[in-house]
């Protein structure tokens, strides 16, 4: 069973689109991935949701703590 998906995030610093993988049994954690354009630390936080989806959001490193 594939548990990456490709998701569309945007940069918090610069608002780019990124094509990203997430893997979904990362759910519940955050790391952080510099930005392909920018190259700014974002911190991505994978969250899962009542029903099984893993849903992501991303955030500067000020915003994140």
């Amino acid at each position: 069973m594939a548990f990456l998906a490709e998701e569309v995030v945007y940069c918090p610093y610069c608002g780019e689109a990124l094509d990203v993988l997430i893997d979904h049994q990362e759910a519940g954690q955050q790391y952080i991935e510099d930005c392909q354009v920018c190259c700014r630390p974002i911190v991505f936080k994978l969250v899962l949701n009542e029903i099984g989806d893993v849903s992501v959001s991303v955030h500067d490193e000020d915003d994140a703590y």
